[in-house]
């Protein structure tokens, strides 16, 4: 894997095997500048990890995992045939033709004023399948089974970053609305009955922030972006 190049205040970090999460979260904590990016290539999976420093409150901050879910499809939008289809989960998860490809973490340090002190959002990209009898396991696929073996996947994490810089700036300037249209018109299996953060009702829509409203007996309850921050170990 050829040594990325990122645009200007990122930096780029090799994992060397470790968990791209888990060394950002870590390098976050110490105090690290915001646009670390942690990778990792392995021959079947693509792992990435970039820090940021929020300047919202924590429940406006988390708009980065939408962000940059719209990111990566658009990244993979410019590599990828364009008979490609990538469509977005609200937990983070990423799918391409339909299948589960891979999914995107959000963790988030210390806040003060309710500001947090960072921001992590990791990748992680199935590459190749895991078995060559793919017709087992029809929800979940690899990028190389669907097309995109000529997508490079040191370009795909470039333009990853580049494409979430101009989500980030975009969302800066305008704010919500447009962030909101662009991952609705991408957001897959936002239908029928889900259990989303411990709770199971029947889909309603997304508030202007992107939360999820689901209709449980017969009140309808609001689960904000916020359930979506884990912490790695």
């Amino acid at each position: 894997m050829r040594k990325p190049s990122f645009p200007p205040l990122f930096k780029g970090q090799a994992a060397a095997g470790g968990d791209p999460f888990a060394l950002a979260c870590a390098a976050a904590d110490v105090g690290c500048d915001a646009g670390l990016v942690i990778y990792d290539r392995a021959h079947d999976t693509l792992r990435a990890a970039i820090v940021f420093a929020p300047d919202a409150v924590l429940s406006e901050a988390v708009a980065i995992l939408p962000i940059c879910g719209v990111g990566f499809q658009n990244a993979l939008g410019a590599l990828a045939p364009p008979e490609v289809a990538v469509h977005l989960g609200w937990d983070g998860s990423i799918y391409v033709n339909g299948g589960r490809c891979g999914h995107l973490q959000m963790a988030s340090g210390d806040t003060v004023e309710d500001i947090p002190n960072w921001m992590v959002i990791a990748l992680t990209l199935s590459l190749w399948p895991d078995s060559d009898e793919t017709g087992l396991t029809p929800d979940v696929t690899a990028l190389f089974a669907e097309g995109c073996a000529a997508v490079d996947a040191t370009d795909l994490l470039e333009a990853w970053v580049r494409h979430t810089l101009i989500g980030i700036n975009t969302w800066t300037d305008t704010g919500m609305a447009s962030l909101h249209r662009e991952w609705s018109g991408l957001a897959h299996g936002l239908e029928g009955l889900m259990t989303v953060a411990g709770q199971t009702g029947t889909y309603v829509g997304l508030d202007e922030a992107l939360g999820l409203l689901l209709k449980i007996d017969d009140n309808t309850v609001l689960i904000p972006l916020t359930a979506n921050l884990t912490r790695s170990t």
